[in-house]
């Protein structure tokens, strides 16, 4: 086999994950080494969120999902491929039986001859070119490749998928905090506004505050109504993504309550194995060197079995003795066929496979950097997420204080109500900040689950023989 031999090129590899907490951090001990029992390692990483109705949706995705079906119909399309590619080594025979009836012209015969004849023929045409400088063989091996590194995509769109459907289910219960907290607000706007007008009744607050108040409740329940698009919105994509039409699925309200669980991370040089996506390009990389050793065998003569120009077979005149040995005819022997000028053909063609496994060496080492980088920029979101909603919830505390010493005064006299819609309307927003904080964690939680491969790995690939076979 002529060409290089394929060997996988370098890429980089950090020794350690530079935003993991440092390990005397009261966080560190969230942070566990991937074993090999933990959840991820078993595929159905979602479960880590101990939710049966995530689980129930996530379950659908591999079922349901178009995009998912299509993505398999095109491994299968590879895989077919592969076997296209494998028959190429044996040889190709043809059997093309006729029975012609002719008549000759009566003036162009002697007299006493037969005017009409009937031939019984049977050629077997057989093609095949010995694969002396493995020009097949690597074809095979570019074609199961690919079919590898289509099975490598399918399994990145299958994740990709299913931490879409993650995030949409958190955004979803995000929503539903939101619209539980505004319900509390609304209700407790309307005791606010009661209070306004029963000292509006005694004399002891103006017609001010009892519209401010007014406006204050109308403004939130506008805005409570506002949260049913958001959700309808997340509905109908999960809906999609589990394969289903929005109108057969529907959701129950649930606010979100959950803190992210800890994600097991393993050490950076595992990434390359866990990554599909990575394996994708590494595949592609493989079958992109198989194309120079290809382009390369163009310069040696191929050398080959035909009978194309006079094939082999039984003819004859009669019927009963068309397949009689005397009727046997042949033709056959080897050929060899050199291009001698091509006007640099040859040259181009492997100049370009060379620039065409050049470019997947750099899309393999990119694909890796970027994996890196959603690795690093996920463990940063989560610990700093984490100590944000932290901090939010001591403003929330201070601001619940607040309100409760401004309506002390307000029921006293000694501040207008202005100041007591002011604390409320910071309380509110450190509250949905709140909600926002942990929706964003939960997010980011399935992002890093995403980055660290879901629980797959390299191993999970069909093998040469498998997409070979088609099994």
């Amino acid at each position: 086999m002529v060409g290089p031999n394929y060997h996988r090129p370098s890429a980089p590899a950090p020794a350690a994950y530079k935003e993991l907490p440092p390990a005397d951090s009261p966080q560190a001990s969230e942070w566990a080494p991937a074993q090999p029992n933990d959840a991820l390692a078993r595929g159905k990483w979602w479960e880590i969120y101990n939710d049966p109705e995530l689980n129930t949706l996530e379950e659908q995705v591999s079922i349901s999902n178009q995009n998912l079906k299509m993505a398999e119909a095109q491994f299968r399309e590879a895989e077919f491929a592969v076997r296209i590619a494998h028959s190429n080594l044996y040889p190709s025979i043809s059997l093309t039986p006729s029975i012609v009836n002719g008549r000759t012209s009566v003036t162009g015969i002697s007299q006493g001859q037969n005017f009409s004849r009937t031939t019984y023929d049977m050629p077997v045409s057989v093609s095949w070119e010995a694969d002396t400088w493995g020009s097949i063989r690597r074809s095979i091996l570019s074609s199961a490749e690919t079919a590898q590194a289509s099975d490598a995509q399918l399994e990145n769109a299958r994740l990709s998928y299913q931490a879409q459907l993650a995030q949409d289910y958190f955004e979803l219960r995000g929503t539903d905090g939101e619209k539980d907290l505004l319900d509390a607000t609304v209700q407790s706007y309307q005791d606010y506004l009661k209070l306004t007008q029963d000292r509006f009744n005694s004399g002891v607050a103006s017609g001010s505050d009892v519209a401010q108040a007014q406006t204050q409740l109308e403004t939130a329940r506008a805005q409570l109504i506002d949260y049913d698009v958001a959700r309808a919105q997340y509905e109908h994509a999960i809906a999609v993504l589990a394969g289903k039409v929005p109108a057969d699925l529907s959701i129950s309200y649930r606010a979100i309550k959950i803190t992210p669980p800890p994600v097991p991370v393993a050490v950076p040089s595992t990434l390359l194995e866990r990554r599909p996506d990575i394996a994708g390009a590494e595949r592609q990389m493989a079958a992109a060197n198989e194309q120079i050793g290809i382009s390369k065998a163009a310069y040696y003569p191929t050398i080959g079995l035909t009978t194309d120009n006079a094939p082999v077979g039984f003819e004859s005149a009669s019927l009963s003795k068309w397949f009689t040995w005397p009727s046997r005819f042949w033709s056959i022997g080897p050929g060899l066929a050199e291009t001698v000028f091509d006007a640099g053909k040859r040259h181009a063609t492997l100049n370009q496979s060379q620039a065409a496994y050049d470019s997947t060496v750099a899309n393999y080492r990119e694909t890796v950097l970027t994996a890196f980088q959603q690795v690093e920029d996920n463990l940063a979101a989560l610990r700093v997420l984490e100590n944000e909603a932290k901090a939010e919830d001591d403003a929330i505390k201070a601001a619940q204080d607040s309100l409760n010493i401004s309506t002390y005064q307000y029921k006293a006299g000694t501040v207008n109500y202005l100041t007591v819609i002011t604390e409320q309307a910071i309380l509110l927003q450190d509250q949905e900040q709140a909600l926002s904080i942990l929706t964003r964690r939960m997010g980011a939680s399935v992002l890093l689950v995403e980055a660290l491969g879901g629980g797959w790995n390299t191993s999970k690939l069909p093998s040469i023989k498998a997409v070979s076979s088609g099994k």
